[in-house]
């Protein structure tokens, strides 16, 4: 079987919600990646073979198989397919999956994956209003019950014993991580500006400089009168757009570009849909037992922030060094752009592996319904 690498990665800035982003349209959004991704590597897009794009509210500005119309959008050949999948948060971490197998299997040679959400435009939840997306079989399996992220997240903390000191510490940390990030630099190699009303828009607006568990104590629990979860200890609801560029050793070769890192393995896992975000711990173990490496083989893990509990719940279940997750902030300082997010977090795993020389990251992702992936590159260069 062939090897699938990986030989550029880029992302737009992460907008907030109404933010310098909100009036881009998902197909723009994501036309700005792909273009990145030709004028920094010089590769034909005539030559790509698929575009596999994430996106996960697929209504509206990004129906109709949003993946086509960024190819489109972004000038490139009528005959450069694209296609859109949705495995829920974690839909761009299954572009970059699907893609490298298929490059692994031969299927393609040259391929670009990544994701886009526009949240401000196709507001969170807007699939609700146009139907029950559970089905009575479903609801009845599960007493009619109402599946609900951020339920799901108190149930987190309940279980593990997680109270709202230990949750806001977190969220705080995000933001200190994140920012100290921002202003090494470490970001810069693999964001792309957006033009915006004529101005160039090169910054992840999510971030408050100025967080801590203490501004955070006054915040509202939505969902229980006396619980721990709330805005500030919740991904922050954002617009972005990724891509990454995948194909074979031999190809990137011919093409005179030097890969980053090899598509180590990937795996899958389903959970309880009612807790719903506890998919990233079997996972990890499913994806570790595949590859025979262990926790301590990892030098950096990418968890999503999608609430404070669950890369804490991830934590105390792998046994992981907290040092090495998350090192460079996440989701809940800068953004969760739904359908974008999973190629964020490599973009971001790739820069600490490049920055600290790592062997080996990990990136996992709790998704909706009680999905999760993990996935494991190995740095090349």
């Amino acid at each position: 079987m062939r090897d699938a690498v990986i030989v550029d990665a880029v992302r737009t800035p992460i907008g907030k919600r109404n933010g310098s982003l909100a009036g881009v349209h998902a197909a723009d959004l994501s036309a700005r990646v792909l273009d990145a991704l030709v004028q920094r590597t010089g590769v034909d897009p005539a030559t790509v073979d698929d575009v596999v794009w994430g996106c996960v509210t697929q209504l509206g500005d990004q129906s109709s198989n949003i993946g086509r119309f960024a190819v489109l959008a972004a000038g490139w050949p009528e005959h450069v397919p694209g296609v859109t999948i949705n495995r829920a948060c974690g839909s761009s971490q299954q572009a970059v999956d699907s893609a490298a197998h298929a490059v692994m299997a031969g299927q393609y040679d040259l391929v670009v994956a990544g994701g886009v959400e526009t949240m401000s435009r196709v507001p969170l939840g807007s699939a609700r209003g146009t139907g029950q997306p559970y089905g009575p079989a479903v609801l009845e399996r599960y007493d009619g019950f109402e599946f609900n992220q951020g339920v799901g997240a108190e149930l987190i903390a309940e279980r593990w014993g997680f109270d709202r000191g230990r949750l806001d510490a977190f969220a705080s940390d995000s933001h200190a991580k994140a920012a100290a990030a921002i202003d090494e630099g470490v970001f810069d190699d693999h964001i792309v500006p957006v033009d915006v009303g004529g101005e160039k828009f090169t910054a992840d607006e999510g971030l408050r400089r100025q967080t801590t568990p203490e501004t955070l104590a006054g915040l509202k629990t939505p969902f229980k009168p006396d619980g721990v979860i709330h805005a500030g200890n919740a991904s922050q609801i954002s617009d972005g757009a990724a891509a990454l560029l995948i194909t074979t050793p031999e190809r990137a070769r011919e093409l005179g570009l030097t890969p980053i890192a090899r598509y180590h393995a990937g795996a899958v896992s389903g959970a309880d849909p009612v807790v719903m975000l506890t998919g990233p711990i079997p996972a990890t173990e499913k994806v570790l037992r595949r590859t025979g490496l262990s926790v301590g083989d990892i030098g950096v893990f990418e968890v999503n922030e999608a609430f404070a509990p669950v890369p804490l719940a991830w934590l105390a279940e792998t046994g992981a060094d907290p040092e090495r997750l998350n090192p460079l902030g996440g989701a809940i300082a800068v953004g969760h752009p739904l359908g974008a997010s999973g190629a964020i977090l490599m973009t971001r795993m790739l820069a600490q592996m490049r920055r600290r020389n790592l062997r080996y990251g990990l990136q996992t992702m709790c998704e909706g319904g009680g999905t999760a992936n993990a996935t494991i590159i190995e740095l090349l260069s």
